[in-house]
């Protein structure tokens, strides 16, 4: 018998200097300021901290990135700070990139408000 879990408003943290491997599910949102090796996909906000360091792909509602990913992103919204290194391909809504974010990979805009999908090849170096 399965019971569906609702989505909170918890935050979930993975501290500075530990480390996970495998895959990470969570149904309110994550901060990421140690490391992960797996996949992370939330239903809530995932934040990557300056030290955050995840190898694999991120799937959430919200993503926010100071740290580095090695992996494709998919959320309706991401946000790249300028301390952020991610390459890997991007699959959002809304996009924003902070001058000296790296960012290496391809980029699919989906939801436009003309409905149609826009995809773009960036390459950002500090």
């Amino acid at each position: 018998m399965s019971k569906e879990v609702e989505s909170t408003n918890a935050i979930n943290l993975i501290s500075t200097g530990t480390i996970v491997k495998g895959d990470v599910e969570s149904n309110s949102g994550i901060r990421l300021d140690g490391q992960l090796e797996g996949n992370l996909s939330a239903k809530g906000k995932v934040v990557i901290g300056n030290a955050g360091e995840l190898t694999g792909n991120i799937m959430a509602v919200n993503v926010e990135i100071s740290g580095v990913i090695n992996g494709n992103v998919k959320a309706a919204q991401i946000s790249l700070k300028a301390s952020a290194k991610i390459t890997g391909d991007i699959i959002t809504q809304r996009l924003s990139i902070e001058p000296g974010a790296f960012f290496f990979g391809t980029c699919r805009m989906e939801g436009t408000p003309d409905g149609k999908t826009k995809e773009a090849t960036a390459t950002k170096r500090s």
